[in-house]
């Protein structure tokens, strides 16, 4: 599977435990909001500037990332696999 640089980042941040937290847009005509806004948290606490929404969308469509009962978004097993081995690049 061909993984850009961003996704690859923002994955490899994922696997080691960090989260995407999103922000839905108001409500409108329809029970589906949209996702306007995400914010990728590493495990200590710092934020990935990498991750846009862009690439957000990109890795929940191949469902590499996933949310559940409405939580922060993480890497799914699929994700874990797909994500290569890198150095820890803090």
């Amino acid at each position: 599977m061909n993984i850009s640089k961003a996704e690859q980042r923002v994955l490899h941040v994922l696997a080691q435990g960090g989260q995407i937290r999103h922000t839905r847009g108001p409500k409108e005509n329809g029970p589906g909001r949209k996702i306007v806004k995400v914010l990728c948290v590493t495990r200590e606490g710092h934020i990935l500037s990498d991750c846009t929404l862009a690439v957000f969308d990109r890795l929940r469509k191949r469902r590499l990332i996933a949310s559940s009962n409405g939580g922060p978004y993480r890497a799914t097993r699929l994700g874990r696999v797909s994500v290569r081995a890198q150095l820890d690049n803090r």
